[in-house]
């Protein structure tokens, strides 16, 4: 596995690759890797040549300065973890690297309602940060395949919208969850879970499997209602609790025949988890 620090070199590689035909997947990471991370690296092997992964703790999405300082930094273990996976290449820049005289007046992005919704009302701010870093990875490696989870679930539609602004020729696919056995969604997160939380942290998922399970025969205001009554009563503090439709994450209140999916996000003590199920 080749490391890069600098993205001069980093394109320059990249471009003798494509001469070439490589293709090239890219997994953009704040590291604090897990087995999550490797899903996505595993299936970026099935679609391109090459693949390159990332990690890289942006600033510029953290709408709480202690949540950005609090951030767990694995960096040792993360080296090690690519380096037993399908890993090629390694992106390692600075925040100079990555914004430099920019870091103060940074473009924003229009995303229209998705943005104003769940994460964006409760991150304000939040999915610019993103779109912010992505735009610059996205220019640096132009991979053919960008592969994300669907844990972060609305961050995929927004980098979706980013792609086609950008107008840069990338598929984004988006992988399934992966789970811990007792079903709380991997996360970077978790290792900041005290023992006590992390017995109790696989509450989020069970509310998602009981409106999963039950959305058909009961009202959606009451399924709701139950699903946070289940949260609050394992020690939750919810945000939300909500059932939309996967495209623009529009709050229904009764079944509709397109794709349907409910979102979660609660604080178990001083730290915020997110998951999703698919109805």
């Amino acid at each position: 596995m080749l490391i890069f620090k600098e993205k001069k070199g980093l394109e320059a590689y990249l471009k003798s690759l494509r001469t070439q035909g490589k293709t090239i997947g890219f997994i953009p990471t704040m590291g604090a890797l897990h087995e999550g991370h490797l899903s996505l690296i595993k299936e970026a092997s099935k679609h391109a040549g090459v693949t390159v992964c990332s990690i890289f703790v942006n600033p510029t999405q953290f709408n709480n300065q202690e949540d950005f300082e609090r951030y767990p930094i694995r960096l040792e273990e993360d080296i090690k973890m690519l380096l037993d996976s399908t890993t090629d290449i390694l992106f390692l820049p600075s925040v100079e690297e990555m914004y430099g005289a920019t870091i103060g007046n940074l473009e924003t992005y229009s995303f229209g309602p998705l943005e104003k919704v769940w994460e964006g009302a409760y991150r304000p701010g939040h999915f610019q940060g993103v779109s912010q870093v992505m735009k610059r990875l996205l220019e640096i490696v132009h991979p053919e395949v960008l592969l994300m989870g669907q844990k972060d679930y609305q961050q995929t539609l927004i980098v979706r919208i980013l792609i086609n602004l950008l107008k840069i020729n990338t598929q984004l696919i988006t992988c399934p969850i992966i789970r811990e056995p007792d079903g709380l969604a991997m996360s970077s997160r978790n290792l900041r879970l005290s023992k006590e939380a992390r017995e109790k942290a696989a509450g989020i998922h069970r509310a998602l499997i009981y409106v999963k399970d039950n959305f058909q025969k009961t009202p959606f205001n009451l399924l709701l209602k139950n699903g946070i009554l289940l949260l609050e009563n394992e020690g939750f503090r919810v945000e939300y609790l909500v059932v939309a439709d996967s495209t623009g994450l529009q709050k229904l209140d009764s079944p509709v025949p397109s794709s349907m999916i409910c979102l979660v996000a609660a604080w178990l003590d001083s730290i915020r988890l997110i998951d999703n199920v698919f109805l």
